[in-house]
């Protein structure tokens, strides 16, 4: 297959390598001119337990991209996924089509502006961090799910998902891609919170101190999916319906229990949130990510406090008014 890559970071690097390995004609599209200049001078390295590897391959700026394409994956952070859309559009064939390899519902964002027809849905819970310019860090496999929005099984989805294959063996096709994006966005919202402190994602969620936090925030987000006609679908530990309002206590822990041993077994450490926040000093997907649920849940008259608070204090952190540290959980304890 011929594919852009547009974003050529942690998602769009790691599996953009494995499918040059595998024989495929990618381009890679990245805004950071020394990460492309890169690639173009030594290649694209990919590192850490699972593989190690270097792949020729081509590399382009946005404004420097040329042709057309029936295939574009979208790995770009979820802020940046309507003006990266906007930009991919005169690149894309009548018949090609965009997937998602993001986080967040920006499968909505990217049908608005190129069709709905022309969109895929994805979701991937892989772990993998961009370290320099040219080296991706591939630190754990998890889940790679593609779907097409109506839930039909189509030859074009078939193909896609056999090129994936080279990435993850265990990449599936699902007729009900909105119930992974959903339970991702209860799990991102979990991640959100484990950001706003120094620790590792695994110990934070092992902390019974702060489980009712993370199972409140679960369930805001569930209970805001359940009211848009979605069916939570689970992956990698999370078990959607362990944070359903009516579910036991112990059941949540118990996905939390998974969870952290799902954490512990990657060399990623912390989330990209985190990163974004203490390492790259950089804006986070907060908005684009959590910020949906919020406006849904006003639309459909379900509450989301704990959801719109912590979509606060990543601000405060991005902007230099709060350090992170555990004691940030506090501020979500007093909504419970």
């Amino acid at each position: 297959m011929r594919m852009l890559v547009w974003g050529a970071g942690a998602i769009g690097g790691a599996i953009g390598a494995y499918l040059v390995r595998a024989g495929h004609e990618i381009v890679f599209v990245d805004r950071a001119v020394d990460h492309v200049d890169t690639i173009i001078r030594t290649g694209l390295s990919i590192t850490g337990p699972i593989d190690q590897f270097t792949v020729e391959a081509k590399a382009v700026t946005p404004d420097a991209v040329t042709g057309q394409f029936e295939q574009i994956l979208l790995c770009v952070k979820a802020q940046d996924t309507e003006g990266a859309v906007h930009a991919l559009a005169p690149h894309l064939t009548a018949d090609g089509y965009v997937v998602s390899l993001q986080n967040g519902l920006n499968e909505r964002v990217i049908a608005g502006v190129v069709g709905r027809q022309r969109t895929i849905g994805a979701f991937v819970n892989f772990g993998a961090d961009y370290l320099e310019p040219g080296l991706v860090l591939y630190a754990g496999r998890g889940a790679v799910v593609l779907g097409e929005l109506d839930g039909r099984y189509t030859e074009r989805i078939g193909a896609l998902h056999r090129a994936l294959l080279a990435f993850e063996p265990n990449a599936v096709v699902t007729d009900n891609i909105w119930g992974y994006l959903w339970g991702k966005l209860a799990y991102g919202a979990q991640l959100f919170a484990t950001a706003v402190t120094n620790d590792a994602i695994a110990d934070c969620l092992a902390e019974p101190a702060y489980h009712a936090v993370y199972i409140a925030l679960a369930q805001e987000v569930m209970r805001v999916a359940v009211a848009s006609g979605v069916t939570p679908q689970g992956f990698n530990g999370f078990d959607p319906l362990a944070f359903l309002p009516d579910t036991s206590r112990e059941e949540s822990v118990r996905s939390l229990q998974e969870m952290v041993v799902f954490n512990r077994r990657s060399a990623k450490t912390h989330s990209g949130i985190w990163r974004d926040l203490a390492v790259r000093k950089r804006r986070t997907e907060v908005d684009a990510q959590l910020g949906p649920i919020v406006a849904i849940g006003m639309q459909l008259g379900v509450s989301t406090p704990l959801t719109a608070r912590l979509i606060e204090l990543i601000h405060d952190i991005e902007e230099g008014r709060r350090m992170l540290q555990t004691a940030n959980l506090a501020e979500l304890v007093v909504l419970l």
